[in-house]
């Protein structure tokens, strides 16, 4: 039941302009709360039915900007307090879960290395964007809350190093943006009933459609479509490879230059194997 491991955490993010510039020497502060509810669709040998999973998240993250070889660039890094709570039918037989605990945090490393030079906030005020390509790097420290005599854990007991290629396009009230990234999973060799658990990378590819509705004001409509991810479990195959896509709106309001509000909802468009929530959310953001 790889499907399982860190509910919260393995979660297919849509993320619109990923992938912009934005002034240097900047800092920003992180907080919001998410939601998310659905069930399991796990491969056809896992002996699990009728599954219902709740899971709410508080979400705190930090973020600077900075020169990068003349281009704009940004580090940031992503917690979360995350509960869950669900049922399901297990080897025929009903089981609950409720569980509380801290996720495995994310650190990650953009570089928009074309279309996207270093400004200043008041040099980026005279700044039109046009073609930005970029590059980036995530990485999930095996850090969360986790337990091996349980099955279901907030945090995966593995690293996982996510690099990322992305584009964006602004022209008039409009922004295309797209990007693809590769999930690369460390091992777990603490898994449920001392398995030795393996997973195959997983790709993704994700595309945005963005319009300015008035300054300080954004709406993106974003899917996604990723494959891969399937698991050996103490060398034997689990038949498990995902095979999915997702898609999301997002509404972003600035109230002012230091503070705004992000929201966003998203829903599994198909989900062959793995995790089908509907998800939705709050961000506020301050910045220093």
């Amino acid at each position: 039941m790889s499907s399982l491991v860190s509910l919260y955490g393995f979660a297919q993010d849509l993320e619109p302009r990923s992938y912009s510039n934005i002034p240097i020497d900047m800092h920003f502060v992180v907080a919001g709360y998410g939601r998310s509810q659905g069930g399991l669709s796990p491969a056809p040998e896992v002996p699990v039915k009728d599954s219902d999973v709740e899971i709410n998240a508080g979400v705190l993250g930090y973020a600077a900007t900075f020169d990068l070889g003349g281009s704009s660039s940004k580090f940031d890094m992503v917690a979360s307090r995350v509960c869950l709570s669900g049922s399901a039918i297990f080897q025929g037989e009903y089981v609950e879960a409720e569980r509380c605990g801290y996720s495995d945090p994310t650190f990650r490393l953009t570089w928009n290395f074309y279309g996207a030079p270093s400004l200043t906030r008041q040099e980026f005020a005279q700044y039109k964007e046009g073609f930005v390509m970029g590059a980036s790097l995530q990485v999930t420290a095996p850090i969360g809350d986790y337990d091996a005599s349980k099955l279901v854990n907030i945090g995966a007991n593995q690293w996982v190093f996510r690099p990322g290629f992305g584009v964006s396009y602004k022209v008039g009230d409009w922004y295309y943006s797209a990007n693809t990234t590769v999930r690369i999973y460390q091992d777990n060799d603490e898994f449920y009933n001392g398995i030795y658990l393996e997973k195959a990378p997983q790709y993704s590819l994700q595309g945005h459609l963005i319009y300015s509705l008035a300054k300080g004001q954004w709406v993106s409509l974003s899917a996604n479509y990723f494959i891969g991810g399937e698991t050996r479990k103490n060398g034997e195959d689990a038949n498990d490879e995902q095979d999915n896509s997702r898609f999301g709106l997002t509404y972003s309001l600035a109230l002012n230059q230091q503070h705004s509000l992000k929201f966003y909802a998203n829903t599994g468009v198909i989900t062959r194997i793995g995790n089908d929530f509907d998800s939705f959310g709050l961000l506020w953001q301050y910045a220093l």
